[in-house]
């Protein structure tokens, strides 16, 4: 009866089951906004008669519109009944019961009280173990945190392989430009050019094209992210710290793989230089 006290289930269209129709085993039904366009196609459903396992109900609610939630619908549900569903399925079918206390502070003792509760229902005598599990929304929030923890630390894993990757591609990108170069920077050094001058020159290269490679890595994150929030409940946003922290980590990767091309450019003999064909 005392569902009418969560949020799960709603009536948009006529009326929730009463505690009455409950005690009674009433065969009446509240059914989701999937579930009655599904079978009624639009026309009104209330008071109209459903079999379910065999057994007429009558429809006396539609829940609200809901939408889906990781590519299942939320709106494909009928509920009945405790009674009507054990006249259908019988009495030992397994069952999932949600306690919610009437104050947040209280959620231990409404734990405590629900074992109870259950062991007294199944006739457990006190030596006897639980034949039942609890969980509680706090050890929901624990394995959900300890999922998060363990997906953050893949994430980071395949981020440091990716940044170690790109650094790879991005030196051997600028030991072919300094090859290609070779040349130039003998030129460059013959008129006067000094070994920081060619170090800072090939740093600078090196840099803008990892930190233009970031932004556009950055660029594609937010867009995938607005896809996803716009698309499922999962929330998902880009924050500004995270933009900052990316453009300096692609530079920081930039700087550090081509130090040795930027070095071995600096190295050059011109005259050596200035030879090659």
């Amino acid at each position: 009866m005392e569902y009418l006290n969560f949020a799960t289930f709603d009536a948009e269209r006529g009326r929730m089951i009463t505690p009455t129709e409950i005690n009674r085993r009433r065969l009446v039904t509240l059914i989701g906004w999937g579930t009655a366009d599904r079978l009624f196609a639009g026309a009104d459903p209330l008071d109209k008669t459903i079999k379910i396992a065999g057994m007429p109900f009558t429809v006396i609610g539609v829940s609200k519109k809901k939408g889906a939630a990781f590519g299942q619908s939320l709106d494909e549900f009928a509920v009945i009944p405790l009674g009507a569903y054990q006249r259908l399925f019988g009495a030992r079918q397994s069952l999932s019961l949600m306690v919610k206390p009437r104050d947040p502070t209280l959620a231990a003792t409404a734990q405590d009280e629900a074992r109870i509760a259950l062991r007294v229902e199944r006739r457990l005598k006190p030596a006897e173990p639980d034949n039942f599990g609890i969980l509680a929304s706090g050890s929901m929030m624990e394995l959900f945190q300890q999922a998060v923890s363990g997906i953050a630390v893949l994430l980071v894993g395949i981020v440091g392989l990716s940044l170690l990757v790109g650094g790879i591609v991005i030196m051997n990108i600028m030991l072919m430009v300094v090859s290609e170069r070779t040349r130039e920077i003998g030129l460059r050094k013959a008129l006067g050019a000094k070994r920081r001058d060619i170090m800072s020159q090939v740093l600078t290269e090196s840099v803008t094209l990892s930190v233009v490679g970031g932004i556009v890595g950055i660029a594609l994150g937010a867009m995938f992210s607005t896809i996803i929030a716009s698309l499922t409940p999962v929330p998902s946003s880009v924050e500004l710290w995270s933009v900052a922290l990316g453009v300096i980590i692609t530079a920081a990767v930039g700087l550090f793989f081509g130090w040795m091309p930027a070095r071995r450019a600096a190295m050059l003999d011109p005259i050596e230089a200035l030879r090659r064909e």
